[in-house]
């Protein structure tokens, strides 16, 4: 999961979607200082499925634009802690 992210927009017919993640993550390196490892893309450019680019998961979600890709680091999902038992009195 991600909450924050950059939104890319590439809408190039000449490149394929391997290398539109590269490039993104790539300007993101530069930007932010670090490497994403996921990618949401529109369901209709991922036909096969998810897939991984260059340490990148790409991941179909829905309400992305086509030939948009949201790209960041992905939460820690942290385990759920047991609740407290509460005494009363």
């Amino acid at each position: 999961m991600m909450r924050v992210g950059m939104l890319w927009l590439d809408d190039s017919p000449k490149r394929s979607l391997d290398e539109k993640v590269r490039r993104a993550a790539a300007y993101y390196r530069q930007k932010y200082g670090q490497r994403p490892n996921l990618c949401y893309v529109h369901p209709a450019m991922l036909p096969e499925g998810p897939l991984e680019v260059d340490g990148v998961a790409v991941r179909p979600l829905k309400d992305i634009l086509p030939q948009h890709l949201w790209l960041g680091v992905a939460e820690v999902q942290e385990t759920a802690r047991p609740a407290r038992a509460s005494i009363v009195a």
